[in-house]
């Protein structure tokens, strides 16, 4: 048997010629820092160094490794953190933190050589970039590594260890940070699931015994819905649990059924034809998906797979419809009109969907990688009938999730179920293929708009039609979100659902909102060129919102803005252009949000049943507390992510922020008043820090406090759904009733200006340079939330230029489900940022701060789209916006 040197320490390789390096790491060595993403060496996350050398270890045969020294990240900074590792933390280059072991690796050995070699000279953007290029970040973190790793390589941080802006920095930079796939109980068993091949079954006489009879496994169970019916390709059909993932995949391939195929249809196009198989017939319409934030829409109409129309936000929609009629009747120049379409974008979370159950006699413990951990809990409980007590679901950290990781997933139902089957812990991960597959995505649409100006200079009438192609899923909303911006005197605002036998979509931050502002920001433009006036002119002129207001008068003064050229002036292979786009986003907190705060042992100890994904809860919540008591964010023991604390939100729809801060305000002043009342002895006279000394002779100490209601707001400022009148109170009572979800008064919104490069032989677009403001009350995180902001620009980038899901059109498969068929931008797509925050609009809401995530993607898409035109005199009206569309737009161009 051969061995290696691992971390300094020998360790003996297995005998089996096809284990990869990483099952070694992972599975035998229980170094879970090194983490398994793709499969396939695209990502980067598994980088290892072998002789001093990155390698990707999801590709190295184990024996390649025989008498070699290889070093993870636990062994990267294993006596002192590597000054790579301080960079990290310091300049928060991380978000979830899944993939930033792999970043760590490749960057300390890129660093360790440049300074043999250069000394502290400090390294370019394209040399870090050329270093990195072979990870990926799908949070967006690109702008903190670049800057860490120049940072590092100067010699900056060659010293102490820094202090670092994110609570849990220091366990992801060194591999500490365990996930939902890193967890391990003593006898845990790997769950995988029989997924169906065929879009559209029925499935009947599923037998298990085969699978039951395969040496290593433990339990088998269906997992079909009581109908029988499959209607994607990778419904779940049963699964297995086994002693290894090898066992399990032998196991379903033995499980038989008989499947009577049934007709197909697939995408947008086909299932809209009259004479197209239907997905759901009448009496199965309420198995479909649910693709929306909240709990669904009001009933609407459904004609075979058309699920609409649904014109709940319309404004004297037929008024509208007559006047774009007569505009059109009449030629008239100033009528804008398009046909915008959007593709299928898919969350991609570096860690895969997962759970891990385990049964001690009526007791059920579930890790999930989960954006919600209470909610979780609470349909756990209702699906199984628990009590909540005898429930308890833990996420300590999550890779990711951007929508996806919202609901109670199969992943999850599957591991409770083999687990109760087995009567051992049983962990369900899913592969590559499936996390691109069926976890989900933001819908492909549709978009025919018609925009009026009036004579006046108003906005007259707007009619927006939206077809969202749903798969195995209903209730959408794109065109109805442009009723809450640029109020008009007529707006005729209709979503349709088209169903097909494609997986269900999903929320994916900002739902909606970057396909609406796509088209409607670039009919704007067009509107604002016909009209001859300056794009942010004419949106301060129909735009009244306060907040955005004050953007407009940001973005017009940037010198980006003030130095653009028509694109007339341009000629040449290579030509620039600059864009701007607004969008906004709702501002929602949770009812019910509560926060403990107590003094254990002399240190304050925050608890709440809430969950960081990468955006930065712990911080917050530990800043807030700190700030109050004159304290370091360190000295603030934090406690989430487990479903027994105190009801938490869930991270989606941007509510974290503005559902915790409040509570832990109302937590810091009950706390402070029961220190001041049982301290053993006062401050001493004049001491610096006179809440630390309190701190330290209070006894143990206990108390909670639930999110209040906001104060009363200013004149003119008032939730965004008042604009959508009666429907929107009756929309915004439901999602309080129904979702627990406030929509507060004020709106959150952002305003960019993108400047892009197009290649006009080639049709590349690379994005330069992009300056986005934020109005989002202030910054309970400061960094973080810059940090938010640039991963919410890169992967409205991606939204634009690169990412769109591939299907087979005769078969349902997804064809786009390797992360190397997939493509999300790296750190070269990322361009240089700079972030502006008006921290005004929102004192009347306790601690003044509202979210960020969703608003900060919405108008990132539309304004790279305005900068193309403005660089080369054509509107592209499709993404992805790939080179051969655009070399087609420029070609039509010049034929007419």
């Amino acid at each position: 048997m051969n061995s290696m040197t691992i971390n300094g320490r020998v360790e003996q390789l297995p005998d089996d010629q096809d284990a990869l390096l990483i099952d070694v790491i992972r599975d035998r060595l229980n170094l879970t820092g090194t983490k398994l993403v793709c499969g396939s060496g695209v990502c980067g996350a598994c980088t290892v160094l072998l002789d001093g050398e990155p390698v990707v270890s999801c590709l190295v045969p184990a024996n390649a490794a025989a008498g070699k020294r290889l070093t993870t990240i636990e062994g990267i900074g294993a006596g002192k953190l590597h000054p790579i590792q301080k960079a990290f933390m310091a300049h928060d280059a991380l978000q979830c933190g899944f993939c930033t072991p792999g970043f760590v690796v490749e960057a300390a050995a890129f660093q360790d050589k440049w300074r043999a070699a250069r000394g502290t000279a400090v390294p370019s953007r394209e040399e870090i970039a050329a270093a990195l290029s072979g990870h990926l970040c799908r949070c967006g973190a690109y702008e903190g590594i670049f800057r860490a790793v120049a940072d590092a390589c100067a010699g900056r941080f060659d010293g102490e260890d820094p202090v670092a802006p994110r609570l849990e920095a220091r366990d992801k930079v060194t591999g500490l940070a365990r996930y939902t796939v890193d967890i391990c109980h003593d006898g845990q068993l790997d769950g995988v699931i029989l997924r169906s091949g065929v879009a559209h079954a029925k499935i009947s006489r599923l037998d298990l015994a085969p699978a039951l009879v395969v040496e290593g496994i433990a339990a088998a169970v269906s997992l079909l819905a009581d109908d029988g019916m499959v209607r994607f390709v990778g419904a779940p059909i049963a699964a297995v649990a086994a002693k290894d993932r090898h066992t399990a995949l032998e196991a379903i391939a033995a499980i038989t059924f008989d499947c009577q195929e049934l007709p197909v249809v697939v995408g947008l196009d086909a299932a809209r034809r009259d004479d197209a198989p239907v997905v759901f017939d009448k009496a199965n319409r309420k198995r479909a998906g649910n693709v929306s934030e909240g709990a669904g829409g009001a009933p609407v109409a459904w004609k075979g797979n058309v699920h609409g129309p649904s014109a709940l936000f319309s404004q004297r929609g037929r008024r509208a419809k007559s006047w774009l009629a007569e505009a059109r009747e009449a030629r008239n120049p100033l009528l804008v009109e398009g046909t915008f379409r959007v593709a299928t974008q898919q969350h991609a979370c570096l860690e895969p969907h997962a759970a891990v159950a385990r049964f001690d006699a009526d007791q059920l413990t579930v890790h999930i990688s989960t954006q919600a951990v209470h909610e979780i809990m609470e349909k756990i409980a209702k699906r199984y009938k628990l009590a909540h007590d005898k429930v308890r679901v833990i996420a300590d950290h999550v890779g990711g999730g951007f929508g996806s990781k919202g609901t109670l997933g199969i992943e999850t139902i599957a591991a409770i179920e083999l687990a109760r089957a087995a009567k051992a812990p049983v962990r369900v991960v899913f592969d590559r293929e499936e996390e691109l597959s069926v976890t989900g995505y933001r819908p492909a649409a549709e978009l025919k708009l018609s925009l009026l100006p009036s004579v006046q200079g108003g906005l007259k009438a707007l009619s927006l039609t939206a077809h969202a192609d749903t798969g195995a899923a209903v209730n959408s909303l794109i065109a109805g979100l442009a009723r809450l911006i640029y109020p008009a005197e007529a707006k005729e605002l209709v979503d349709f659902d088209v169903l097909s036998n494609l997986p269900p979509g999903a929320p994916f931050r900002g739902p909606g909102g970057p396909p609406m502002a796509f088209a409607l920001e670039q009919a704007v433009d067009e509107a604002a060129l016909r009209m001859k006036l300056d794009p942010i002119q004419l949106r301060k002129l129909w735009d009244p919102d306060p907040n955005r207001q004050r953007l407009y008068d940001w973005a017009a003064g940037l010198e980006a803005w003030r130095n653009r050229k028509p694109a007339s002036s341009q000629s040449g292979r290579y030509r620039r252009g600059v864009g701007v786009a607004s969008g906004y986003w709702l501002y929602l907190w949770q009812l019910g949000s509560s926060v403990e705060l107590a003094i254990k042992g002399g240190r304050i100890v925050a608890s709440c049943a809430v969950q960081d994904i990468g955006t930065g809860t712990r911080s917050v919540i530990a800043n807030t507390v700190a700030k109050a008591f004159e304290l370091e964010p360190q000295d603030i023991e934090v406690r989430i992510g487990r479903s027994n604390l105190p009801e938490g939100p869930g991270s989606g729809g941007s509510r974290v922020t503005a559902s915790v801060v409040p509570p832990t305000l109302l937590a810091i002043e009950k706390l402070k008043a029961q220190i001041e009342r049982t301290a053993a002895r006062p401050p001493h006279p004049g001491s610096n820090a006179p809440w630390r000394e309190l701190i330290a002779a209070a006894p143990d100490l206990v108390v909670s406090a639930k999110r209040p209601e906001d104060d009363k707001p200013p004149p003119g400022v008032r939730p965004a759904l008042r604009e959508a009148g009666t429907m929107g109170l009756v929309f915004g009572f439901m999602l309080r009733t129904f979702n627990k979800m406030v929509v507060g008064a004020g709106v959150p919104s952002s305003v960019q200006v993108i400047e892009v490069e197009v290649d006009t032989w080639l049709g590349h677009v690379r994005v330069l340079n992009v300056s986005t403001g934020l109005a989002i009350g202030r910054l309970a995180a400061p960094v973080l939330a810059r940090s938010q902001a640039a991963g919410a620009v890169i992967q409205g980038i991606g939204y634009a230029l690169y990412e769109a899901r591939e299907t087979d059109p005769v078969t349902g498969h997804v064809l786009s489900a390797g992360m190397e068929d997939y493509r999300i931008p790296g750190i070269a797509d990322m361009p240089r940022l700079d972030v502006h925050f008006d921290e005004a609009g929102f004192d009347h809401v306790p601690g003044g701060s509202v979210g960020i995530g969703e608003v900060a993607t919405v108008p990132t898409s539309p304004a790279i789209a305005n900068a193309i035109a403005n660089a080369i005199g054509v509107r592209l009206t499709e993404i992805p916006i790939r080179p051969d569309r655009l070399l087609a737009a420029l070609k039509g161009r010049d034929a007419a």
